[in-house]
């Protein structure tokens, strides 16, 4: 039997990074995963969504040329002819599988240069210092740790009239690696992976219909950053059916037939293939948990701010507990789980300090409240708006759709919510989060210099105009 200081089940964002901070700590420290090292951020998740929206913002940008003034020829023997940029499904896939393949490589390389001892197979809990591992061959072998942290993740949800099969109906996980692109497709669910996956398919190429059953897409964001990234989808071509409920799915032949309740009564429309993006369902079956009394909640694992179960030595991380299903959100919490089982000055994790990131065209990002959540609470704010129709930077880059959104207290001028929409806006939020984290105003953001010209210049124009001072509106 083989006996370490902590054992991490599951090696994605939550995993990975707990057992790297452990090894630091000096703890000897064993993983157990039974798939990729990674877990699905890293290889069907966060890094290869983010190669195919790069490819689709390649061949946007190619489809744009004369917009920059520019055109693409090739000569012949009769002059000059135009030539197009065509998409290469096959090479687009190749090219994301690389992108994942070089990074699950690299917590490889971390976990040997931390001297981390890696178990490939499915573990569960028999005690609360012991692991039963059932190895890729069918062979067992038991794993003994003074701390167990549990971190394995979530799977794709699917509709109970409807499972997916990988064909007709698929995961996020077959729309990463498509053999060929579908004429059509109807994207059940509008959070991060189906609107980002409709923004893919639909720069490809394909008839894009997108079906959210609440009254707005990303339904969990400020109603305004809703509102512009429908347009934009609209503008694109793709249909949106919001307040639209799914009530059967019919597979024949080469499509499949959707049928909807909607505001208009029942209707019907026809699509190649359906994506199923209507959430995870976390990875908390078979784990042993329920014979230790740890009973789950709604299929999460109950803990305490530092990621205790009520089983001591057993804790519990990332998407299977009751916290945002992110994979910073995972990190971070590896870190403090890791933290206080050193003894370490943990200070637990503020929930409304957590960014949200999209990564369509034009970008979401935002953290804190919204905007509705500040009238219902009866807080005293104030909102502004500062769109980038007004930002040099935006015009010349050809990027002036969306807008930065701030809210703050009345009273104090603190940062309650940020709300951003455009380009490259999740490389901008980082700066607002640090200052609502350290208790800035609005008047702090605005009499902070930013360089010029740049988008993020949109993020002071939003804060001056909460001061009543910005000159750029």
């Amino acid at each position: 039997m083989d006996r370490f200081d902590i054992a991490v089940v599951g090696a994605g964002p939550g995993g990975y990074v707990a057992a790297i901070r452990a090894s630091q700590l000096g703890f000897k420290t064993v993983v157990v995963e039974r798939a990729e090292l990674g877990g699905v951020c890293l290889n069907w998740g966060c890094i290869p969504t983010k190669a195919l929206l790069k490819s689709a913002q390649v061949y946007n940008y190619l489809s744009h040329l004369a917009d920059y003034g520019l055109a693409l020829c090739c000569k012949s023997s009769v002059g000059d002819e135009e030539i197009a940029a065509v998409p290469q499904i096959e090479k687009i896939v190749e090219r994301e599988r690389n992108v994942a393949a070089t990074m699950s490589k690299g917590i490889e390389y971390l976990f040997k240069k931390n001297k981390i001892t890696v178990v490939r197979g499915r573990a569960t809990v028999k005690a609360a210092n012991m692991l039963d591992v059932c190895m890729e061959d069918g062979s067992h072998c038991e794993i003994e740790a003074s701390h167990i942290i549990l971190a394995t993740g979530a799977r794709p949800n699917s509709l109970p009239f409807a499972p997916i099969d990988g064909e007709r109906i698929i995961s996020y996980k077959e729309a990463l690696v498509p053999k060929r692109l579908p004429k059509s497709l109807a994207v059940i669910g509008s959070g991060a992976i189906g609107s980002e996956m409709a923004f893919f398919y639909k720069s490809m190429g394909t008839d894009v219909t997108i079906i959210e059953y609440l009254d707005r897409i990303l339904p969990l964001e400020d109603a305004d950053v809703s509102a512009q990234l429908s347009r934009n989808f609209r503008k694109m071509g793709m249909k949106v059916l919001t307040s639209a409920k799914v009530t059967a799915i019919e597979k024949g032949g080469q499509e499949c037939k959707i049928t909807l309740e909607t505001k208009k009564g029942v209707e019907e429309l026809v699509a190649e293939q359906v994506l199923s993006a209507v959430g995870v369902v976390p990875n908390t079956e078979n784990l042993g948990l329920e014979a230790l009394g740890i009973e789950l909640s709604k299929g999460k694992v109950p803990v305490d701010e530092y990621y205790r179960t009520k089983v001591n030595g057993i804790y519990a991380i990332g998407d299977i507990i009751a916290t945002p299903a992110l994979a910073h959100v995972a990190s971070a919490e590896a870190v403090a789980a890791v933290g206080k089982i050193a003894g370490l000055d943990v200070e637990p994790i503020d929930y409304s300090n957590i960014p949200s990131a999209i990564y369509t065209s034009p970008e979401v990002a935002s953290v804190g409240i919204t905007e509705k959540h500040a009238q219902q609470s009866g807080l005293n704010y104030k909102v502004a708006k500062f769109p980038f129709t007004a930002s040099g930077k935006a015009t010349a880059a050809g990027e002036r759709d969306g807008f930065v959104k701030l809210i703050s207290d009345a009273d104090s001028g603190k940062i309650l919510g940020a709300h951003l929409v455009g380009a490259n806006v999740t490389e901008m939020i980082s700066g607002i989060i640090l200052a609502k984290r350290m208790g800035a105003s609005a008047k702090d953001i605005a009499k902070t210099v930013h360089p010029h010209p740049t988008m993020s210049e949109a993020v002071m124009g939003a804060a001056e105009l909460l001061c009543g001072e910005c000159i750029h509106l």
